[in-house]
């Protein structure tokens, strides 16, 4: 029972060590941040934290690492299910990211900010060429539409669903607070998939 209960209190630690390390690396940056803002942020001691995490550069990357898996890995499952249609797909993508996005809207900030300065992470972990030009999703898109580059398409789709949450500090106060801005974007679900299927419509 006392190495159950260890390992649990470990796990509660860890994810709380990460979530407030997500926290001060959105507000100050990589390169801003301090171990002891983190270890501050989670209530703990400098001396656990490196316990747990050796470096600052160490935790990132672990950090780093889930926060894209979380922003991008909602994609690949969809993007490469064959037996949903076009129409099915752009539903799901919109709905799933609106959905993880109000649970988690610093998210595109912090991994965007972050993938700017270092853009090989994405690519290298995601192999995100091949994942995207192979996808069924693409090639449904090509089949619809050959005469556009289907990369129109999706960089429309994730730039109408992630850009609300990226400006969000500005858009927040003028749709007239918290609630009417949860209000419209889960209005988005719906109004963002006819958007893209009327421009695949129009010739």
């Amino acid at each position: 029972m006392a190495k159950v209960a260890k390992a649990e209190l470990d796990l509660s630690t860890e994810e709380k060590i990460k979530e407030a390390a997500s926290i001060v690396f959105t507000k100050k940056g990589y390169g801003n941040a301090r171990t002891r803002d983190i270890a501050e942020e989670a209530g703990i001691n400098l001396a656990l934290l490196n316990y747990y995490f050796r470096s600052k550069e160490k935790l990132f990357q672990i950090v780093m690492a889930e926060r894209i898996d979380k922003l991008f890995g909602v994609l690949a499952p969809i993007l490469n299910d064959s037996t949903t249609t076009l129409e099915e797909k752009l539903d799901k993508i919109t709905d799933n990211y609106i959905t993880m996005l109000l649970e988690h809207p610093d998210l595109p900030i912090f991994v965007l900010s972050e993938i700017r300065n270092n853009p090989e992470q994405l690519s290298n972990r995601f192999q995100a060429r091949k994942h995207l030009t192979e996808s069924v999703f693409i090639k449904q898109l090509i089949a619809r539409r050959n005469d556009i580059n289907p990369f129109h398409f999706l960089m429309n789709l994730l730039g109408m669903t992630l850009f609300p949450f990226v400006a969000k500090p500005i858009l927040q106060p003028i749709a007239g607070g918290e609630d009417n801005y949860r209000g419209m974007m889960e209005q988005r679900k719906k109004l963002i998939p006819g958007w893209i299927k009327m421009m695949l419509d129009n010739p």
